[in-house]
C-alpha cells in the first residue's frame, strides 16, 4: 500500500479547523487543493470524515475516534524532521491546546495570553474546561497542557506542581460573617457551595472539619468558581476559592474575601504533559510562559 503522509498533515488540518477553507488557509494552498486533498482521504479511510451540516462541517465518529492519533502522528513526523536549530518564535506558527481549571484560566490566562502574542503572534491558543472524566487527550495528543489540582494517573504522563494557592473564603458584602471575627463556629454554621464539574458535595475542607470531629451545611455544588461567585452574589452563601487564582472574578463579582477560620492544605498548581514533548522546544517555551504567568511576579 502506498502511503502519502502528506495526506495526515491534511487531514489533521481538516479535523482541527472544521472546514476546507478553514485548513486550506492554515496551510497555504488553495480550497479546490484541500478539496482534492479530503477527497483522496476518503477514499483511503473509506469514511466521508467531514459532512455537511447546513452551512457547517460536521466530523463523523471515525473522524473523531481518529483525531488525537492524526495529531499526534503529525507532530511527532515534525520533530523528527525539524533541523536541530534554535526555536524562533518571531515565525512560530502553531496551535496549543490547554486544559485548565476555569478559576486558573480567569487568574492566569490572560497574562500568558499576552506573553505570547507579544513574544510569538504565529501562534494560537484553545482553552478547554476541565473535562468532567479522567481522558487519554493527553496521550492521544487533544490537549497539549493541563493545569489543575490534581496529579495524573498514566504514567507517560509528565506533571510538576509549577505553583501554590491558598484557600480563602468569597462572600457578598452583606453577608452575616462579611463583618466581625470569622470563627470557626460561625463558619460551620452557614451556607456553603462547593466548586466540582462532578457535582461533589465534598471538598478538602470537609475533611479538615471531620479531622476537628464537626462538619459545615453544604447545600449546593456548582460547576465553576465563576458560577458559584455569581450564586454567592444574591445569596447568603460561602465559597471557598484559590486566593490569587480567583483575584479577578472577586472583583469582577464586587464580593469580598476572608481567610478560612481553619488550616487547610494549599491548593496545588500542577502542569501536566505527554513525555512525547519534553524535547519540543515550542512545547518547553509555552510551559515556561505558563509557570511566570502562576507565580505572583507573572500575574501582571
Amino acid at each position: 500500500m502506498h502511503l502519502d503522509l502528506n495526506l495526515l498533515t491534511s487531514l489533521d488540518a481538516l479535523l482541527e479547523e472544521g472546514s476546507v477553507a478553514g485548513a486550506a488557509d492554515r496551510l497555504h494552498l488553495t480550497a479546490p487543493a484541500m478539496s482534492r486533498a479530503l477527497s483522496r482521504i476518503r477514499r483511503v479511510t473509506g469514511d466521508q470524515i467531514l459532512v455537511r451540516t447546513g452551512r457547517t462541517m460536521t466530523p463523523t465518529p471515525h473522524a473523531l475516534a481518529i483525531r488525537g492519533k492524526v495529531h499526534a502522528l503529525v507532530q511527532q513526523a515534525h520533530a523528527v524532521l525539524a533541523p536541530d536549530v534554535d526555536l524562533d518564535l518571531t515565525t512560530l506558527e502553531r496551535t496549543f491546546t490547554l486544559r485548565w481549571h476555569d478559576a486558573v484560566t480567569a487568574g492566569a490566562g490572560p497574562a500568558v495570553l499576552a506573553a505570547v502574542r507579544d513574544q510569538a503572534p504565529g501562534v494560537r491558543l484553545r482553552f478547554l474546561a476541565e473535562s468532567e472524566a479522567d481522558d487519554n487527550d493527553l496521550r492521544h495528543g487533544r490537549v497539549d497542557l493541563e493545569l489543575g489540582a490534581d496529579e495524573p494517573a498514566l504514567p507517560d504522563i509528565q506533571a510538576e506542581t509549577a505553583a501554590q494557592d491558598r484557600l480563602v473564603v468569597a462572600l457578598r458584602p452583606h453577608h452575616p460573617l462579611a463583618r466581625g471575627p470569622l470563627t470557626l463556629k460561625r463558619y460551620i454554621a452557614a451556607d456553603h457551595l462547593t466548586v466540582s464539574r462532578r457535582g461533589r458535595l465534598r471538598d478538602p475542607i470537609d475533611d479538615a472539619l471531620h479531622e476537628r470531629g464537626t462538619t459545615r451545611r453544604v447545600i449546593a455544588a456548582v460547576p465553576t468558581l465563576a458560577a458559584a461567585l455569581q450564586f454567592a452574589r444574591r445569596n447568603d452563601v460561602l465559597v471557598a476559592m484559590p486566593e490569587r487564582m480567583g483575584a479577578a472574578l472577586v472583583r469582577e463579582t464586587g464580593l469580598g474575601t476572608r481567610a478560612l477560620p481553619l488550616p487547610v492544605p494549599p491548593v496545588p498548581l500542577i502542569l501536566a504533559w505527554h513525555r512525547r514533548y519534553d524535547t519540543d522546544r515550542a512545547h518547553t517555551w509555552l510551559r515556561t510562559v505558563v509557570r511566570h504567568a502562576l507565580t505572583p511576579d507573572g500575574e501582571h
